[in-house]
């Protein structure tokens, strides 16, 4: 539902830490899954989800830019909680230790 967009590839951070190279080099790579990677926008960071495989292949062919599909969460408005917020609810003296007996 969220179209593909283009993305500067030196604009998004990787959240794997590990690259299967038999994926990477599989001519079927994108045969099951989604012709395009994912990201997430938040705090104003492109965060890639889903497609490290293809982004890297794309650097590999030397593009710059991918079209990526970004679900932003900046857009999205925080939900207002019914009720008092933490803020007023008094801050409690330390519970006191054990007396030495």
């Amino acid at each position: 539902m969220i179209p593909p967009r283009q993305v500067r590839m030196d604009t998004l951070t990787t959240t794997k830490r590990q690259l299967a190279l038999d994926t990477l080099l599989a001519d079927d790579s994108t045969f099951y899954g989604d012709l395009f990677p994912h990201a997430v926008q938040w705090r104003g960071e492109l965060y890639l989800e889903d497609g490290l495989h293809r982004a890297l292949r794309a650097a590999l062919q030397q593009r710059n830019v991918i079209h990526v599909r970004v679900l932003d969460l900046d857009a999205l408005t925080p939900v207002q909680a019914a009720g008092p917020s933490t803020e007023a609810i008094p801050v409690q003296p330390p519970v006191p230790g054990p007396r030495p007996t």
